[in-house]
């Protein structure tokens, strides 16, 4: 049996799941119905859902984007869900081709489709580990394979920490993986916030819940502290639409997910 087949076997199919619920956000079509209705019960309560998934997929883009442009050439993408055209590393490996990037995720449903995510450019390199977040240390000894960590990485943790509590370990998640990289490595952090919109947000976390998904919405201030040490790129921690924005916005009303770029020392 190979790797995929096993994991096509591990998929539950009767409770939602987060990286399936946000592929039916992005208009895909790798999940199921029960994640479906999980997905319509979060737009009955707040229109925006949809918008705001499109948003911070924009956002990934469009700071992948920055950094190839600026010269970094390695990405580690860690909680990276479903594969979505354009993937980070379609977007990296369109500036720089010799760009190298491992995808990182613990679930099967991304393993089932982790050949989508290794259809790179001839010149680079794309690699998928199967590890959890919060296991740094495995993700590190396994993405050093492929990337030079004495070397500057861009680390991406898009909407992934809101799945992470303070309890659980979330900051030191991310000091350990930063503390692993050499000076001009690159964070991109995108995170769930409660600032803009607090009861439909609340609601929200409600509904997951109840599919047995804990979020968890952080201030800018919250989400200020992932960053210590880190120097930020302009415009600094603001809504993933707003960050470096290329076209008009796309409907009206705030956006519940923060972005922002900081760059190691």
């Amino acid at each position: 049996m190979t790797g995929t087949e096993a994991a096509a076997q591990r998929i539950d199919t009767t409770r939602p799941h987060p990286a399936r619920v946000y592929d039916w956000f992005l208009g895909g079509k790798d999940n199921y119905p029960v994640d479906e209705a999980l997905g319509r019960r979060i737009t009955a309560i707040d229109e925006g859902a949809v918008r705001a998934a499109r948003a911070n997929r924009a956002f990934m883009h469009r700071a992948t984007r920055a950094l190839a442009e600026d010269g970094i050439r390695q990405f580690l993408d860690i909680g990276t869900g479903i594969p979505t055209e354009p993937n980070l590393h379609q977007i990296a490996q369109s500036v720089a081709p010799d760009a190298r990037v491992v995808y990182v995720d613990n679930d099967p449903i991304v393993l089932a489709h982790a050949s989508a995510l290794l259809r790179g450019t001839p010149e680079g390199v794309t690699e998928y580990v199967q590890a959890d977040a919060r296991d740094p240390q495995t993700i590190l000894r396994c993405a050093a394979q492929t990337l030079d960590l004495g070397r500057p990485v861009a680390l991406s943790l898009i909407a992934l920490l809101h799945f992470v509590a303070d309890e659980d370990g979330a900051h030191d998640v991310v000091s350990a993986l930063v503390d692993a990289l050499a000076p001009g490595s690159c964070l991109v952090l995108s995170m769930m916030t409660a600032d803009f919109e607090p009861e439909n947000v609340r609601k929200g976390i409600a509904a997951y819940a109840a599919g047995g998904v804990t979020l968890v919405a952080r201030s800018r201030d919250e989400v200020s502290v992932f960053f210590e040490g880190l120097d930020l790129l302009e415009p600094g921690i603001v809504p993933v639409a707003d960050w470096r924005r290329e076209e008009a916005p796309d409907g009206v009303g705030p956006i519940s997910l923060y972005g922002g770029v900081g760059r190691k020392p």
